[in-house]
């Protein structure tokens, strides 16, 4: 399920709105999607699953 997410790119340094996935490691759900304007990978971490 692709869901809309804001992080920050690296590379733009700027935060921006991107559409990605969310997968779970050690318990942790993270968001992970590529960045609209240049296509570098972004991730952001959405806390605990409960």
């Amino acid at each position: 399920m692709a869901d809309s997410y804001n992080g920050y790119c690296v590379k733009c340094r700027e935060k921006r709105d991107f559409t990605g996935t969310v997968e779970e490691t050690n318990g942790r759900r993270m968001a992970k999607g590529t960045c609209p304007v240049c296509g570098t990978k972004m991730t952001r971490i959405l806390g605990k699953a409960s």
